[in-house]
Protein backbone atom coordinates (compact mmCIF):
# COMPACT_ATOMS: atom_id res chain seq x y z
CA UNK A 1 0.00 0.00 0.00
CA UNK A 2 1.79 3.64 -1.22
CA UNK A 3 0.06 6.81 -1.40
CA UNK A 4 1.66 7.37 -4.55
CA UNK A 5 2.63 5.85 -7.38
CA UNK A 6 7.06 5.73 -8.40
CA UNK A 7 6.45 7.84 -11.16
CA UNK A 8 4.12 9.93 -9.57
CA UNK A 9 6.81 10.40 -6.38
CA UNK A 10 10.04 10.98 -8.76
CA UNK A 11 7.90 13.52 -10.75
CA UNK A 12 7.36 15.68 -7.56
CA UNK A 13 10.77 15.37 -6.43
CA UNK A 14 11.91 16.60 -10.25
CA UNK A 15 9.18 19.31 -9.77
CA UNK A 16 10.35 20.95 -6.14
CA UNK A 17 13.83 20.70 -7.26
CA UNK A 18 13.31 23.01 -10.37
CA UNK A 19 13.25 26.16 -7.90
CA UNK A 20 17.17 25.91 -7.73
CA UNK A 21 19.61 27.02 -8.97
CA UNK A 22 21.36 23.87 -11.15
CA UNK A 23 24.48 23.34 -8.98
CA UNK A 24 22.35 23.33 -6.06
CA UNK A 25 19.82 21.33 -7.70
CA UNK A 26 22.14 18.75 -8.64
CA UNK A 27 23.23 18.30 -4.89
CA UNK A 28 20.11 18.31 -3.41
CA UNK A 29 19.04 15.57 -6.16
CA UNK A 30 21.06 13.10 -4.64
CA UNK A 31 19.59 13.29 -1.25
CA UNK A 32 15.69 12.53 -2.34
CA UNK A 33 14.44 9.69 -3.60
CA UNK A 34 11.50 6.71 -3.81
CA UNK A 35 11.85 4.28 -1.29
CA UNK A 36 12.31 0.42 -2.98
CA UNK A 37 12.20 -2.30 -0.68
CA UNK A 38 14.06 -4.62 -3.16
CA UNK A 39 17.31 -2.33 -3.13
CA UNK A 40 20.09 -3.79 -0.56
CA UNK A 41 21.86 -0.67 -0.11
CA UNK A 42 20.48 2.74 0.13
CA UNK A 43 23.41 4.55 -1.47
CA UNK A 44 22.28 3.00 -4.79
CA UNK A 45 19.19 5.33 -4.52
CA UNK A 46 20.23 8.23 -1.82
CA UNK A 47 23.27 9.82 -0.69
CA UNK A 48 23.37 10.96 3.05
CA UNK A 49 25.91 12.38 5.51
CA UNK A 50 26.92 15.22 3.81
CA UNK A 51 27.25 19.07 3.85
CA UNK A 52 24.16 20.62 3.88
CA UNK A 53 23.91 23.43 0.56
CA UNK A 54 24.69 27.43 1.98
CA UNK A 55 21.73 29.18 1.66
CA UNK A 56 18.68 26.75 2.30
CA UNK A 57 17.33 26.13 5.32
CA UNK A 58 18.85 22.84 6.74
CA UNK A 59 17.12 21.10 10.31
CA UNK A 60 20.03 19.85 11.44
CA UNK A 61 21.93 20.89 14.91
CA UNK A 62 26.00 20.65 15.35
CA UNK A 63 28.41 18.12 16.77
CA UNK A 64 28.12 19.95 20.33
CA UNK A 65 24.03 18.83 20.05
CA UNK A 66 25.54 15.72 19.42
CA UNK A 67 27.58 15.15 21.94
CA UNK A 68 26.29 17.28 25.15
CA UNK A 69 22.30 17.70 24.34
CA UNK A 70 22.02 13.57 23.27
CA UNK A 71 25.32 11.88 24.79
CA UNK A 72 26.08 13.21 27.83
CA UNK A 73 23.66 15.37 28.77
CA UNK A 74 21.37 12.83 30.78
CA UNK A 75 24.19 11.22 32.38
CA UNK A 76 22.49 12.34 35.45
CA UNK A 77 25.49 12.55 38.23
CA UNK A 78 27.87 13.90 36.47
CA UNK A 79 27.82 17.87 35.55
CA UNK A 80 28.07 19.08 32.53
CA UNK A 81 29.82 22.09 31.56
CA UNK A 82 28.95 23.90 28.35
CA UNK A 83 32.22 25.28 28.02
CA UNK A 84 31.69 28.91 25.48
CA UNK A 85 29.32 31.43 25.62
CA UNK A 86 26.39 31.01 27.43
CA UNK A 87 23.29 30.77 25.10
CA UNK A 88 24.58 27.31 23.88
CA UNK A 89 24.18 25.14 27.18
CA UNK A 90 20.72 27.78 27.95
CA UNK A 91 19.13 26.66 24.66
CA UNK A 92 20.29 22.99 25.08
CA UNK A 93 19.06 22.51 28.82
CA UNK A 94 16.17 20.10 29.48
CA UNK A 95 14.82 20.55 26.34
CA UNK A 96 15.05 16.63 24.91
CA UNK A 97 13.15 15.77 28.10
CA UNK A 98 15.47 12.94 29.68
CA UNK A 99 13.48 11.96 33.09
CA UNK A 100 15.54 10.71 35.62
CA UNK A 101 15.40 9.96 39.26
CA UNK A 102 17.02 11.63 41.88
CA UNK A 103 17.21 15.31 43.72
CA UNK A 104 18.50 18.04 40.96
CA UNK A 105 21.41 20.37 42.38
CA UNK A 106 22.21 17.72 44.83
CA UNK A 107 22.99 14.33 43.43
CA UNK A 108 21.61 14.72 39.70
CA UNK A 109 21.92 17.60 37.78
CA UNK A 110 20.55 16.86 34.50
CA UNK A 111 18.08 20.11 33.74
CA UNK A 112 20.61 22.39 35.37
CA UNK A 113 23.18 24.86 33.10
CA UNK A 114 26.34 25.09 33.91
CA UNK A 115 28.73 27.50 31.49
CA UNK A 116 31.88 28.99 31.87
CA UNK A 117 30.03 32.09 30.37
CA UNK A 118 32.46 33.57 27.97
CA UNK A 119 33.04 36.84 27.30
CA UNK A 120 35.10 38.74 24.89
CA UNK A 121 38.42 39.22 27.28
CA UNK A 122 38.18 35.11 27.04
CA UNK A 123 38.15 34.96 23.34
CA UNK A 124 41.56 37.18 23.38
CA UNK A 125 43.36 35.46 26.70
CA UNK A 126 41.53 32.11 27.06
CA UNK A 127 39.52 30.07 29.21
CA UNK A 128 41.42 27.88 30.68
CA UNK A 129 41.89 29.70 33.90
CA UNK A 130 37.94 30.34 33.99
CA UNK A 131 37.31 26.57 33.23
CA UNK A 132 39.33 25.59 36.42
CA UNK A 133 37.82 28.09 38.80
CA UNK A 134 34.53 26.73 37.11
CA UNK A 135 35.42 23.16 38.17
CA UNK A 136 36.48 24.39 41.77
CA UNK A 137 33.13 26.48 42.28
CA UNK A 138 31.18 23.09 40.85
CA UNK A 139 33.14 20.89 43.52
CA UNK A 140 32.36 23.45 46.52
CA UNK A 141 28.65 23.80 45.57
CA UNK A 142 27.88 20.81 44.18
CA UNK A 143 29.85 17.88 46.36
CA UNK A 144 28.38 15.12 45.62
CA UNK A 145 28.88 15.10 41.88
CA UNK A 146 30.43 11.98 40.36
CA UNK A 147 32.23 13.50 37.68
CA UNK A 148 32.41 16.69 34.89
CA UNK A 149 31.91 16.48 31.13
CA UNK A 150 33.71 19.95 29.80
CA UNK A 151 31.50 20.08 26.67
CA UNK A 152 33.17 22.60 23.67
CA UNK A 153 31.72 25.53 22.25
CA UNK A 154 33.00 26.45 18.69
CA UNK A 155 35.17 29.88 20.25
CA UNK A 156 37.33 26.81 22.30
CA UNK A 157 38.08 24.92 18.70
CA UNK A 158 38.83 28.30 17.12
CA UNK A 159 41.41 29.88 20.17
CA UNK A 160 43.09 26.49 21.00
CA UNK A 161 42.34 26.25 24.68
CA UNK A 162 43.70 22.97 26.29
CA UNK A 163 40.78 21.35 27.62
CA UNK A 164 42.47 18.68 28.06
CA UNK A 165 45.32 19.42 30.31
CA UNK A 166 43.07 21.29 32.41
CA UNK A 167 40.88 18.17 32.33
CA UNK A 168 43.64 15.60 33.35
CA UNK A 169 45.19 17.98 35.91
CA UNK A 170 41.25 18.48 38.03
CA UNK A 171 40.72 14.80 37.83
CA UNK A 172 43.82 14.16 39.47
CA UNK A 173 42.55 16.46 42.43
CA UNK A 174 39.37 15.23 42.54
CA UNK A 175 39.61 11.96 42.30
CA UNK A 176 36.70 12.01 39.71
CA UNK A 177 36.74 11.47 36.43
CA UNK A 178 36.91 14.85 34.15
CA UNK A 179 36.48 14.33 30.63
CA UNK A 180 37.01 16.98 27.75
CA UNK A 181 35.25 16.64 24.43
CA UNK A 182 36.15 18.65 21.44
CA UNK A 183 32.22 18.92 20.13
CA UNK A 184 32.70 21.87 18.95
CA UNK A 185 29.55 23.02 16.87
CA UNK A 186 31.42 24.09 13.78
CA UNK A 187 33.15 20.31 13.37
CA UNK A 188 31.20 17.99 10.51
CA UNK A 189 28.36 18.04 8.97
CA UNK A 190 25.73 17.53 11.67
CA UNK A 191 25.00 16.30 15.54
CA UNK A 192 26.40 12.85 13.92
CA UNK A 193 29.81 13.79 14.41
CA UNK A 194 28.91 14.56 17.80
CA UNK A 195 27.69 11.15 18.56
CA UNK A 196 31.07 9.99 17.40
CA UNK A 197 33.08 12.29 19.68
CA UNK A 198 30.70 11.14 22.47
CA UNK A 199 30.80 8.00 22.07
CA UNK A 200 34.80 8.22 21.39
CA UNK A 201 35.00 9.77 25.01
CA UNK A 202 33.14 7.31 26.74
CA UNK A 203 35.70 4.85 25.14
CA UNK A 204 38.95 6.76 26.14
CA UNK A 205 37.90 8.24 29.39
CA UNK A 206 35.24 6.18 31.42
CA UNK A 207 35.18 2.49 29.98
CA UNK A 208 38.31 1.42 30.77
CA UNK A 209 38.02 2.88 34.24
CA UNK A 210 36.40 -0.84 36.03
CA UNK A 211 38.62 -3.49 33.83
CA UNK A 212 40.83 -4.47 36.25
CA UNK A 213 37.93 -4.58 39.11
CA UNK A 214 36.46 -8.17 39.76
CA UNK A 215 34.35 -7.02 42.58
CA UNK A 216 31.04 -6.75 40.23
CA UNK A 217 29.25 -10.46 41.03
CA UNK A 218 27.91 -10.90 37.38
CA UNK A 219 25.41 -13.27 36.06
CA UNK A 220 24.79 -14.93 32.37
CA UNK A 221 21.21 -12.52 32.36
CA UNK A 222 23.27 -9.05 32.53
CA UNK A 223 22.67 -6.34 30.20
CA UNK A 224 23.44 -3.09 29.19
CA UNK A 225 20.15 -0.97 27.80
CA UNK A 226 22.13 1.18 25.44
CA UNK A 227 21.05 4.59 23.68
CA UNK A 228 17.78 5.14 25.39
CA UNK A 229 17.69 8.57 26.17
CA UNK A 230 14.90 7.90 28.33
CA UNK A 231 12.36 10.80 26.92
CA UNK A 232 9.51 11.21 28.69
CA UNK A 233 10.41 7.80 30.82
CA UNK A 234 10.79 5.82 27.63
CA UNK A 235 13.51 3.96 29.01
CA UNK A 236 12.03 2.97 32.44
CA UNK A 237 9.56 1.57 30.12
CA UNK A 238 11.81 -0.49 28.52
CA UNK A 239 13.30 -1.80 31.11
CA UNK A 240 10.03 -3.32 33.05
CA UNK A 241 9.48 -5.57 29.70
CA UNK A 242 13.15 -6.94 29.71
CA UNK A 243 13.19 -7.27 33.32
CA UNK A 244 10.04 -9.25 33.21
CA UNK A 245 11.30 -11.54 31.22
CA UNK A 246 14.20 -12.37 33.53
CA UNK A 247 17.00 -10.16 32.24
CA UNK A 248 19.10 -7.74 34.54
CA UNK A 249 19.83 -4.46 33.60
CA UNK A 250 23.29 -3.66 34.73
CA UNK A 251 23.49 -0.60 32.58
CA UNK A 252 20.89 1.94 31.32
CA UNK A 253 22.85 4.75 29.69
CA UNK A 254 22.58 7.67 28.87
CA UNK A 255 18.91 8.16 30.15
CA UNK A 256 18.83 8.44 33.93
CA UNK A 257 22.13 6.98 33.56
CA UNK A 258 25.15 7.51 36.08
CA UNK A 259 28.84 7.57 35.33
CA UNK A 260 29.27 4.24 37.62
CA UNK A 261 26.65 2.45 34.88
CA UNK A 262 28.80 3.62 31.85
CA UNK A 263 31.65 2.14 33.47
CA UNK A 264 30.00 -1.10 34.12
CA UNK A 265 28.72 -1.78 30.98
CA UNK A 266 31.29 -3.72 29.83
CA UNK A 267 30.37 -6.38 31.98
CA UNK A 268 27.56 -6.87 30.78
CA UNK A 269 26.45 -10.02 28.43
CA UNK A 270 24.63 -8.42 25.68
CA UNK A 271 24.92 -5.01 24.66
CA UNK A 272 20.90 -3.88 23.82
CA UNK A 273 20.85 -0.68 21.33
CA UNK A 274 18.41 1.50 20.70
CA UNK A 275 19.49 4.49 18.93
CA UNK A 276 21.80 2.83 16.31
CA UNK A 277 23.29 5.99 15.17
CA UNK A 278 24.40 7.75 18.23
CA UNK A 279 25.62 4.77 19.96
CA UNK A 280 26.65 1.88 17.65
CA UNK A 281 30.07 3.47 18.09
CA UNK A 282 30.50 1.95 21.47
CA UNK A 283 28.59 -1.32 20.92
CA UNK A 284 30.81 -2.10 18.16
CA UNK A 285 34.24 -1.20 20.14
CA UNK A 286 32.87 -3.10 22.81
CA UNK A 287 32.40 -5.73 20.67
CA UNK A 288 35.97 -5.89 19.68
CA UNK A 289 37.35 -5.29 22.97
CA UNK A 290 35.24 -7.12 25.35
CA UNK A 291 33.92 -9.14 23.09
CA UNK A 292 30.33 -8.69 24.12
CA UNK A 293 27.88 -8.78 21.04
CA UNK A 294 25.03 -6.33 20.59
CA UNK A 295 21.79 -6.09 18.68
CA UNK A 296 19.57 -3.32 17.67
CA UNK A 297 15.72 -3.73 19.15
CA UNK A 298 12.38 -2.08 18.83
CA UNK A 299 9.99 -1.30 21.82
CA UNK A 300 7.52 0.88 19.38
CA UNK A 301 4.53 -0.96 18.51
CA UNK A 302 3.10 -4.65 19.80
CA UNK A 303 4.13 -6.32 16.95
CA UNK A 304 7.91 -4.88 16.85
CA UNK A 305 8.09 -5.18 20.63
CA UNK A 306 7.39 -9.05 20.01
CA UNK A 307 9.91 -9.36 17.08
CA UNK A 308 12.14 -7.60 19.46
CA UNK A 309 11.72 -9.59 22.51
CA UNK A 310 12.02 -13.02 20.84
CA UNK A 311 15.68 -11.77 19.00
CA UNK A 312 16.70 -11.09 22.19
CA UNK A 313 15.71 -13.92 24.01
CA UNK A 314 17.42 -15.77 21.15
CA UNK A 315 20.28 -15.20 22.31
CA UNK A 316 19.90 -16.75 25.65
CA UNK A 317 18.71 -20.10 27.38
CA UNK A 318 15.17 -21.21 27.22
CA UNK A 319 14.69 -19.25 30.84
CA UNK A 320 14.61 -16.24 29.31
CA UNK A 321 13.06 -17.52 25.70
CA UNK A 322 10.40 -18.52 27.91
CA UNK A 323 9.73 -15.39 29.67
CA UNK A 324 9.94 -13.29 26.63
CA UNK A 325 7.12 -15.29 25.77
CA UNK A 326 5.28 -14.83 28.90
CA UNK A 327 5.36 -10.96 28.60
CA UNK A 328 4.31 -11.44 25.31
CA UNK A 329 0.96 -12.83 26.64
CA UNK A 330 0.89 -10.83 29.39
CA UNK A 331 0.12 -7.89 27.18
CA UNK A 332 -1.74 -9.54 24.16
CA UNK A 333 -4.67 -8.62 25.43
CA UNK A 334 -4.18 -5.40 26.63
CA UNK A 335 -2.82 -4.25 23.38
CA UNK A 336 -5.42 -6.09 21.11
CA UNK A 337 -8.26 -3.86 23.31
CA UNK A 338 -6.27 -0.50 22.63
CA UNK A 339 -6.01 -1.36 18.68
CA UNK A 340 -9.73 -2.13 18.63
CA UNK A 341 -10.31 1.18 20.09
CA UNK A 342 -8.07 3.07 18.48
CA UNK A 343 -7.46 1.49 14.77
CA UNK A 344 -11.27 2.66 13.58
CA UNK A 345 -10.37 6.29 14.13
CA UNK A 346 -6.90 5.71 12.36
CA UNK A 347 -7.53 3.49 9.82
CA UNK A 348 -6.09 4.78 6.44
CA UNK A 349 -4.62 7.80 7.55
CA UNK A 350 -1.48 8.59 5.74
CA UNK A 351 1.50 10.46 7.91
CA UNK A 352 4.90 11.98 6.84
CA UNK A 353 7.98 11.70 9.27
CA UNK A 354 10.93 14.05 9.38
CA UNK A 355 13.33 12.95 12.67
CA UNK A 356 16.81 12.48 13.80
CA UNK A 357 18.55 8.72 14.37
CA UNK A 358 16.27 6.15 14.50
CA UNK A 359 12.41 6.84 14.49
CA UNK A 360 11.41 7.47 10.89
CA UNK A 361 12.06 3.91 10.92
CA UNK A 362 11.37 2.56 14.33
CA UNK A 363 7.78 3.92 14.41
CA UNK A 364 6.77 2.73 10.99
CA UNK A 365 5.43 -0.45 12.67
CA UNK A 366 3.69 1.58 15.42
CA UNK A 367 1.54 3.29 13.19
CA UNK A 368 0.55 -0.32 10.67
CA UNK A 369 -0.70 -1.23 13.89
CA UNK A 370 -3.09 1.34 13.82
CA UNK A 371 -3.76 0.90 10.51
CA UNK A 372 -1.47 4.26 9.29
CA UNK A 373 0.31 4.19 6.55
CA UNK A 374 3.98 6.21 6.20
CA UNK A 375 4.40 7.82 3.06
CA UNK A 376 7.23 9.90 3.54
CA UNK A 377 10.24 9.36 5.77
CA UNK A 378 13.82 10.96 6.19
CA UNK A 379 16.34 11.93 8.32
CA UNK A 380 18.30 15.33 9.86
CA UNK A 381 21.70 13.06 10.01
CA UNK A 382 21.46 9.93 8.82
CA UNK A 383 24.26 7.81 7.06
CA UNK A 384 24.16 5.39 4.52
CA UNK A 385 23.40 2.37 6.50
CA UNK A 386 20.66 4.03 8.54
CA UNK A 387 18.60 4.24 5.01
CA UNK A 388 20.04 0.73 4.35
CA UNK A 389 17.59 -0.63 7.90
CA UNK A 390 15.14 2.02 6.64
CA UNK A 391 13.89 1.15 3.01
CA UNK A 392 13.05 -2.65 4.13
CA UNK A 393 10.61 -1.04 6.55
CA UNK A 394 8.82 1.25 4.12
CA UNK A 395 6.43 0.38 1.28
CA UNK A 396 7.47 1.21 -2.60
CA UNK A 397 6.83 4.61 -3.96
CA UNK A 398 7.32 5.96 -0.44
CA UNK A 399 9.00 9.42 -0.61
CA UNK A 400 12.75 9.74 1.08
CA UNK A 401 14.35 12.96 1.75
CA UNK A 402 17.84 13.31 3.72
CA UNK A 403 18.50 16.40 5.00
CA UNK A 404 15.32 18.09 3.49
CA UNK A 405 15.47 21.96 3.69
CA UNK A 406 12.14 23.60 4.97
CA UNK A 407 10.94 24.42 1.42
CA UNK A 408 11.62 20.94 -0.36
CA UNK A 409 9.41 19.66 2.97
CA UNK A 410 6.53 22.19 3.13
CA UNK A 411 6.27 21.18 -1.05
CA UNK A 412 6.07 17.51 -0.61
CA UNK A 413 3.56 18.20 2.60
CA UNK A 414 1.36 19.91 -0.04
CA UNK A 415 1.61 17.22 -2.86
CA UNK A 416 1.62 14.22 -0.83
CA UNK A 417 -1.55 15.98 1.48
CA UNK A 418 -0.62 13.55 4.42
CA UNK A 419 -2.88 13.66 7.51
CA UNK A 420 -0.14 13.57 9.92
CA UNK A 421 3.33 14.92 10.35
CA UNK A 422 5.65 13.87 12.72
CA UNK A 423 8.67 16.09 13.10
CA UNK A 424 10.58 18.55 14.90
CA UNK A 425 9.90 22.19 17.06
CA UNK A 426 11.03 24.09 14.42
CA UNK A 427 8.40 22.15 11.79
CA UNK A 428 5.54 22.18 14.24
CA UNK A 429 4.02 25.80 13.77
CA UNK A 430 4.03 26.04 9.99
CA UNK A 431 2.20 23.17 9.37
CA UNK A 432 -0.21 23.68 12.25
CA UNK A 433 -0.60 27.05 10.41
CA UNK A 434 -1.25 25.63 7.52
CA UNK A 435 -3.90 23.41 9.25
CA UNK A 436 -2.42 20.00 9.42
CA UNK A 437 -2.24 18.01 12.37
CA UNK A 438 1.11 17.56 13.88
CA UNK A 439 3.14 16.12 16.71
CA UNK A 440 6.61 16.76 17.85
CA UNK A 441 8.36 13.71 17.34
CA UNK A 442 11.80 14.22 19.04
CA UNK A 443 10.48 14.81 22.74
CA UNK A 444 7.18 13.04 22.08
CA UNK A 445 5.17 16.83 21.90
CA UNK A 446 5.93 16.70 25.78
CA UNK A 447 3.91 13.39 26.34
CA UNK A 448 5.49 10.27 26.70
CA UNK A 449 6.88 7.08 27.03
CA UNK A 450 6.25 6.01 23.61
CA UNK A 451 8.02 2.64 24.00
CA UNK A 452 6.91 -0.70 25.78
CA UNK A 453 3.86 -1.52 25.58
CA UNK A 454 2.85 1.23 28.39
CA UNK A 455 4.30 3.88 25.55
CA UNK A 456 1.93 2.25 22.65
CA UNK A 457 -1.54 2.65 24.88
CA UNK A 458 0.01 6.79 25.10
CA UNK A 459 1.00 6.64 21.55
CA UNK A 460 -1.97 5.59 20.02
CA UNK A 461 -4.20 8.02 22.30
CA UNK A 462 -1.80 10.81 21.29
CA UNK A 463 -2.28 9.82 17.40
CA UNK A 464 -6.06 9.95 17.78
CA UNK A 465 -5.75 12.90 20.20
CA UNK A 466 -4.09 14.77 17.45
CA UNK A 467 -5.45 13.58 14.12
CA UNK A 468 -9.26 13.55 15.39
CA UNK A 469 -8.66 16.90 17.14
CA UNK A 470 -12.24 19.43 16.50
CA UNK A 471 -10.09 22.37 16.28
CA UNK A 472 -8.91 20.98 12.68
CA UNK A 473 -12.62 22.38 11.51
CA UNK A 474 -11.49 25.31 12.12
CA UNK A 475 -8.76 25.82 10.21
CA UNK A 476 -8.09 24.34 5.99
CA UNK A 477 -5.38 23.31 4.65
CA UNK A 478 -3.33 24.71 1.45
CA UNK A 479 -4.82 22.28 -0.95
CA UNK A 480 -8.80 22.49 0.80
CA UNK A 481 -8.32 25.95 0.43
CA UNK A 482 -7.25 26.09 -3.27
CA UNK A 483 -10.30 23.62 -3.83
CA UNK A 484 -12.61 25.62 -2.16
CA UNK A 485 -11.59 28.79 -4.06
CA UNK A 486 -12.26 26.89 -6.90
CA UNK A 487 -15.38 25.89 -6.18
CA UNK A 488 -16.54 29.41 -5.02
CA UNK A 489 -15.17 30.34 -8.48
Amino acid sequence: MCAMKREEAEALIQEVLEVYPEKARKDRAKHLAVSDPNVEQAKKCIVSNRKSVPGVMTIRGCAYAGSKGVVWGPIKDMVHISHGPVGCGQYSRAGRRNYYTGHTGINAFGTMNFTSDFQEKDIVFSGDKKLEKLIDEIQTLFPLHKGISIQSECPVGLIGDDIESVSKKRAKELDKPVVPLRCEGFRGVSQSLGHHIANDAIRDWVLPNRDDDTSFESTPYDVALTGDYNIGGDAWASRILLEEMGLRVVAQWSGDGTISELELAPKAKVNLLHCYRSMNYLARHMEEKYGIPWMEYNFFGPTKIAESLRKIAALFDEKIQEGAERVIAKYTSEMNTIIEKYRPRLEGKKVMLYVGGLRPRHVVGAYEDLGMEVVGAGYEFAHNDDYDRTIKDLGEGTLLYDDVTGYELEEFVKRVRPDLVGSGIKEKYIFQKMGIPFRQMHSWDYSGPYHGYDGFAIFARDMDMTLNNPCWDKLQAPWKKAAAAAKAA
